[in-house]
């Protein structure tokens, strides 16, 4: 089980780097940097995780602060929301006590969303948060570019980890999992993309990535 005691939680200093304008608490914080730590392009964005019980259909979400969008860039804010409890069938547990590469992965993915974000305009953030709440072909998309954002940097095994987890956990309710199974990548897609990447050059990985980011912001209208 992810159940950190005080020694397990000593912060190296290379780790301690990425914590720069970061919010965390202290409980997940360890994990919170390794996840960080492939996403060297958000050294220095603001994000704040905070423990928020306003999430009922989901386990953590990544979202700008409004009122931040309107500086510039390397002013803006970005939350990652997270459930403090992990709602199972016929019981309830903290979010820290799942396993640590489950947890990373989840982080991860979260991280590839705030860096598509950080991509986007004022205007372009607006319109995805319109589209996401429109269209499930828009949140597919969306999806599909956070985590290959996540496998580009090195967190494969770890969005693979969390996702089998979420998949074959037996306590987790099937209306989450057909939710799961139908939005968003696979276990067999992402050992698909990792092939993809694996085959590329770095340029060509930041032009897939380039493409995969426009291919989801061309997406229009509600997907009947």
């Amino acid at each position: 089980m992810g159940i950190y005691t005080d020694t397990e939680t000593k912060i190296n200093g290379q780790l301690r780097a990425f914590s720069k304008n970061k919010e965390i608490p202290k409980v997940i914080e360890q994990l919170v940097l390794a996840a960080l730590s492939h996403y060297p392009e958000l050294a220095h964005t603001h994000i704040r995780f905070i423990f928020s019980q306003k999430l009922k259909k989901s386990v953590m979400a990544a979202r700008p602060v409004v009122g931040t969008l309107l500086q510039s860039r390397n002013k803006r804010t970005y939350a990652i929301l997270i459930n403090p409890v992990f709602k199972l069938t016929h019981s309830i547990e903290p979010i820290h006590h799942l396993p640590e590469d489950v947890l990373i992965g989840w982080l991860g993915h979260e991280l590839g969303h705030i860096m598509d974000y950080e991509q986007r305009t004022m205007w372009g953030v607006a319109r995805f948060g319109l589209l996401y709440w429109l269209s499930k072909r828009y949140i597919r998309k969306a999806e599909r570019v956070a985590d290959t954002f996540a496998v580009n940097r090195g967190m494969a095994s770890y969005i693979l980890s969390t996702k089998k987890f979420i998949l074959g956990h037996s306590e987790l309710s099937s209306r989450y999992k057909e939710k799961i199974a139908r939005l968003y990548l696979s276990p067999d897609d992402i050992v698909e993309l990792v092939s993809e990447m694996e085959k590329k050059t770095q340029p060509e990985k930041e032009e897939l990535l380039a493409d995969e980011t426009a291919l989801a912001q061309s997406t229009q209208g509600k997907d009947n």
